[in-house]
């Protein structure tokens, strides 16, 4: 499907109203909601008025004074963009007077700009080439001779744009771009008059300042000025295909602008519903990864792990792959093989990955990386709300009124929500950040947190159970809204439970380390404030009491009213593109696609009628629980599709072991990924450019990813997985992804309205899409609860078994880095690395002081589960006592360190309390050194990989 390259550009921003104008434009009659431009009301009439300050994702600016029009009965030549539309107005954009003004106007841009048209990288892609024409522009008489900025200097640093200041026209888009859609305030005009420049910071060069290489900067700019290196390379795109960004859960989508099956660069899509036309480093830029030297592009086996690798064909590795699996099944009985199906494929493959496990495996073995994030999330809000994903969409955040952001960190992890918020934040919106670690939010341009609440890790059921404490004993619950939707039995235990002394902000205050004050004034603003939104993130959930917190703040919710409409909710920040969709298309060892437990009859019977095969009424092994029976010998056999669980899955030892035990592990990914070291075979996959299908992000958004080069291995996913479920004896027999996606629909009531029609017609939908919702469902829990009555749950604070000692006095907590993505298999293959090369561990002045230990001294972590090093941070956004590190590195071990603690409901890691020491030492740790020796291993055997001799591999 190709998209035209440009979109309209209607000049200011569509403005909202219950009240409409109508005016006369060049003779013809318009009508526009109030408050709408001329600029954009002449659009509307099918009139492009000339502009280059202006650009309709921008508040409106009128410097240009290229714009301007006439106006009956007013004197002066007004700016279109900044004059609102009135009724009875009449307005003319075309008279020998005006075309004169405008000429003029651009030959003074022109007399300051250099004529290299030709070789320029802009050329056809120019705004003000295309005025220069609009206006008839014919000579410049002023000549070069006098001042000009001919001369300037290009700023190259930025791997991923150049500024080239000779060709600005100062017309302020770029430093409104940086202000008004990303929010960082990076970029400034230096010098007064003629002397104006745009300057970064001040006067830095790009890469030193603080921009966070968005690109809005580039996407705003009329001219040649900030341009995209690998367009200065590759010349201007000749088509443009409409897919989703396949980094976080926000799940923007973009133009991938395109010459043959060649990205030249990828543009955030104005009409993406959960991006609007932004975006942030990693899906603007970092897309290289996907035609990155290392990527595997051949089928590959061996018998051991030590053995190099042997380079077969597609048939070989298949049919090799299902030998081994049928032969330990054989031997070792059904249950001794599993899935493990991928958050950053599409919903159609995760479906087959788990179709495959239970119809061609003949079990429930199968899990995903939610596992390790956002289990307790499903588990949580399933208990209380009645469904296992947040409640709005994130234009919600708009009408809130009070924010309160727990345990995620969006400037870095979900940058586009982030400015969204920001946004709201400069309006006036209130803010409270529950965090041990002072995040951006806290305190950046033009947004201050009203409360941070710094609490200790591992004490989040305290402090929220703490601030609904406050929010009942000083009668601040919404009892009409409680009465009319929650379950009444529950509410009056839990409130009876909440009002305990014991669980008062001065009680509590000695677990959080919270001042009393402090939480009491935050529970007051968020009860009292208006629209009040919770935005969470792996902070809850990777607790030993992820599932209880879930349920705690689903708790506050409900009693203060915030939840069913725009503005409020409950809304799960969700780690990767497609996290949401592998647990909505049933990669949980328990549930059936929709979140059905694999134990009722009904469900079942429905998907066996389907799939013509028994499915097993017992719920499957979860990670952690193959790892352990891997262990014991009871588990031998791993299909795992796109996860990197070695690096990813705590206590790494412990793991590696496991993967060791087994006697075939088949690994279909990008890279040769860390555990891919410990495959048996290879499958090559498939980036989300080379596939169609569709991810669903947080807000429960399903959209469509576009093929847009052909797989660089010769199958997509998909086709994979279909080809071993062939060769193991189960017969599927898909043409392409919309059929698997019709076939999820008929099975799953809240996806029965779905089709890839549809979303091309819509852009995209958010489920629950049905009968009931033909057109998806954007805020849920409107008029009532999914399960019918809201539900109350207990939320007793048991303190984690990961205490502190004197052994290991400090907590160390984790989390991500703007730059870099999860296990950064995909930005370390990027120029990201610029920004950030290594995982750092930050460490309070303090707790550095007392061990001697200065900003970029090597340190040891140690925990119970093992050791490692890496360079400290001495930074004051930790508080004494805590250490925190990112794990975007393999070398780093970062999971070498976490322990095998776990929530109690779901075995969500407790990545973010684990009690280690820390060190001053000279050398690595003992891991880190058996890892790289590990490493250097198998990258041997992989660089002497060798084709296959003539007779079949199978036979050996």
């Amino acid at each position: 499907m190709h998209d035209s390259l440009h979109d309209i550009d209607r000049g200011t921003p569509k403005r909202e109203s219950a009240e409409e104008v109508t005016l006369e434009i060049d003779g013809q009659l318009v009508t526009v909601p109030k408050g709408t431009s001329l600029m954009r009301a002449a659009t509307d009439a099918g009139v492009m008025v000339p502009k280059l300050c202006a650009t309709d994702s921008l508040e409106p600016f009128g410097s240009c004074r290229l714009c301007l029009v006439e106006i009956e009965g007013r004197r002066g030549f007004p700016a279109s963009c900044t004059t609102p539309a009135e009724a009875g107005m009449k307005v003319r954009t075309q008279t020998p007077r005006l075309q004169e003004l405008r000429k003029g106007v651009m030959e003074l841009y022109i007399s300051d700009h250099p004529l290299d048209c030709l070789t320029c990288a802009a050329n056809g892609d120019c705004e003000l080439q295309d005025m220069a024409g609009v206006t008839g522009l014919r000579e410049v008489r002023y000549g070069f001779d006098g001042a000009n900025h001919l001369q300037a200097k290009k700023d190259e640093s930025n791997p991923y744009f150049t500024y080239d200041a000779s060709k600005c026209i100062v017309c302020n888009r770029c430093v409104r771009a940086c202000e008004e859609t990303q929010g960082t305030f990076a970029l400034t005009i230096s010098g007064r008059g003629f002397e104006s420049r745009v300057s970064p910071g001040q006067d830095q060069a790009f890469m030193d300042s603080e921009c966070v290489s968005c690109g809005a900067c580039v996407q705003a700019c009329p001219t040649a000025t900030l341009q995209e290196k690998s367009v200065i390379w590759l010349g201007q795109a000749e088509h443009s295909v409409t897919t989703t960004c396949a980094y976080c859960g926000v799940g923007c989508g973009f133009k991938a602008e395109m010459k043959g099956s060649e990205v030249v660069r990828m543009v955030p899509w104005k009409d993406g519903a959960a991006n609007e036309g932004h975006s942030c480093v990693k899906g603007r830029f970092a897309w290289g990864y996907a035609t990155h030297k290392d990527r595997i592009t051949t089928p590959m086996i061996r018998k051991k792990i030590t053995d190099p690798w042997t380079v077969v064909s597609w048939d070989e590795a298949i049919q090799y792959a299902a030998s081994e699996f049928k032969r330990i099944q054989a031997q070792h009985g059904r249950d001794a093989i599993g899935g493990i199906t991928s958050s950053r494929c599409t919903n159609e493959e995760t479906y087959l990955v788990q179709k495959l496990v239970r119809a061609a495996f003949g079990n429930n073995n199968v899990d995903t990386c939610a596992r390790v994030c956002h289990s307790p999330t499903g588990y949580g809000l399933k208990q209380t709300l009645g469904e296992s994903a947040g409640t709005q969409t994130f234009k919600s955040v708009e009408k809130a009124d009070v924010v309160l952001v727990m345990g995620a960190n969006p400037t870095d992890g979900h940058p586009v929500f982030a400015s969204r918020l920001k946004k709201r934040l400069r309006q006036g919106a209130k803010l409270i950040v529950i965090d041990p670690r002072r995040i951006d939010l806290v305190k950046s341009p033009h947004i201050r947190a009203a409360h941070h609440l710094q609490l200790r890790p591992g004490t989040n059921v305290a402090m929220i159970t703490a601030l609904a404490h406050v929010v009942v004993t000083e009668g601040l619950l919404a009892e009409d809204y409680i009465d009319e939707r929650c379950d009444l039995k529950s509410y009056r235990e839990w409130k009876e439970f909440v009002a305990r002394p014991e669980n008062s902000p001065e009680a509590t205050e000695a677990i959080t380390g919270v001042p009393a004050a402090e939480a009491r004034a935050a529970a007051r603003l968020f009860a009292t404030g208006g629209n009040a939104a919770i935005y969470y993130g792996l902070g809850v959930t990777e607790h030993s009491q992820g599932s209880t917190t879930v349920m705690g703040i689903a708790n506050l919710a409900m009693a203060t009213g915030n939840v069913g409409r725009e503005g409020v909710g409950v809304n799960p920040l969700r780690g990767q593109n497609n996290v949401q969709g592998s647990c909505d298309m049933g990669s949980f060892p328990h549930e059936l696609p929709g979140y059905r437990h694999v134990s009722d009859s009904s469900t079942r019977a429905l998907f066996e009628g389907a799939w013509g095969v028994p499915i097993q009424p017992e719920p499957g092994l979860r990670i952690p629980n193959m790892f352990d029976a891997a262990l014991s010998g009871s588990f031998k056999g791993l299909y795992c599709e796109g996860e990197d669980i070695v690096q990813s899955d705590p206590n790494t030892q412990h793991v590696a072991e496991a993967m060791m035990a087994m006697e075939c592990v088949v690994v279909q990914d990008l890279f040769l990924n860390e555990t891919a070291k410990y495959a048996h075979v290879f499958l090559p996959g498939s980036s989300f450019l080379e596939k169609d299908g569709t991810f669903t992000n947080a807000e429960r958004r399903i959209s469509r990813v576009r093929k847009v080069m052909p797989p660089k291995a010769g199958y997509a996913d998909w086709e994979v997985t279909q080809a071993l479920s062939n060769a193991l004896g189960y017969p599927m027999s898909y043409r392409d992804p919309g059929e698997i996606m019709a076939e999820i629909a008929a099975l799953t009531p809240t996806f029965s309205g779905v089709s890839f029609d549809k979303i091309d017609r819509l852009g995209s939908i958010q489920w629950p899409c049905n009968d009931d919702a033909p057109e998806g469902t954007p805020t849920m829990h409107i008029d009532r609860f999914v399960r019918g009555k809201g539900k109350f749950i207990i939320t007793q604070y048991v303190a984690t078994d990961e205490k502190v000692t004197r052994r290991f006095p400090l907590i160390l907590t984790t989390g991500r880095i703007l730059s870099q993505y999860n296990v950064g298999a995909q930005t370390r293959r990027t120029e990201n690395n610029r920004w950030h090369s290594e995982d750092r561990l930050e460490i309070h002045p303090h707790d550095a002081e007392e061990r001697g230990i200065k900003d970029g001294d090597w340190v040891g972590i140690a925990s119970r589960a093992g050791d490692t090093v890496l360079r400290a941070l001495v930074s004051e956004r930790m508080q004494p006592g805590v250490v925190y590190t990112t794990f975007h590195f393999p070398e780093s071990g970062a999971n070498v360190i976490t322990t095998n603690s776990s929530d109690w409901a779901t075995n969500c890691p407790e990545y973010k309390v684990t009690a280690v020491q820390v060190m001053p030492v000279q050398q690595p740790s003992q891991w880190q050194r058996e890892y790289s020796r590990f490493n250097q291993v198998q990258n041997e055997l992989l660089e002497a990989r060798r084709a296959a001799p003539v007779e079949t591999v199978v036979a050996k």
